[in-house]
């Protein structure tokens, strides 16, 4: 069998930066995340659901805007330092133009109550979004009791308690180290004396 033939294809940073360009141009709020599994995951499978929820996770911890953290993330994973930068631009370029021809059409038509029945729509097409990657990532993931307390107990205090998340965080980390630290195999201790005396016994 050929190995060439099964080697990887090598992802192009321009073809990259396209991607990420297109993600930043068509993506909705929060709903970047969905967009970009379904591109990373589903469509190119340069990265699995595995991989993926990895960067997420780092993400979500690292401050700043989730998205830029996952361009960067995603980006380094899969071309480097290059790929990082190429893929923080494509993400940040469309949204800074369009956030801007925007912002200053809004200034000028707030009052409009179409404008702003439009964006509830986007709203909630982002919460939409979010929730469906929600279950396709955490229906993998969440599959112990203790996985549905920790985001149930999370979800609560964020959502329902109103506490800062900061301090949700401060609270939740040392919980989840202590709940998914790796188990210690019991060591082994040979004894051969007490081999040698049950070879002895059967003679």
């Amino acid at each position: 069998m050929n190995e060439a033939a099964e080697a990887p294809r090598a992802i192009g940073l321009g073809e990259l930066f396209v991607l990420f360009l297109t993600i930043g141009a068509i993506s909705f709020g929060g709903g970047v995340v969905a967009y970009m599994r379904e591109y990373f995951v589903r469509n190119k499978q340069w990265m699995d659901d595995d991989d993926f929820l990895d960067a997420l996770e780092v993400s979500e911890t690292l401050p700043g805007l989730n998205a830029i953290n996952m361009s960067v993330i995603v980006g380094d994973r899969l071309r480097g330092i290059p790929g990082a930068a190429l893929a923080t631009l494509g993400m940040l370029l469309p949204g800074t133009i369009v956030v801007m021809t925007i912002g200053l059409f809004y200034l000028a038509h707030r009052q409009d109550p179409y404008l702003n029945h439009f964006l509830t729509g986007v709203a909630a097409a982002a919460v939409g979004l979010l929730l469906a990657v929600t279950i396709q990532l955490g229906r993998k993931q969440l599959i112990h009791i203790r996985d549905l307390l920790l985001v149930g107990g999370t979800f609560a205090a964020v959502s329902l308690g109103r506490v800062q998340l900061w301090l949700v965080l401060l609270i939740a980390i040392p919980i989840a180290i202590v709940l998914y630290r790796p188990r210690r195999q019991p060591k082994i201790t040979h004894r051969p004396w007490r081999e040698l005396g049950k070879l002895h016994r059967h003679d």
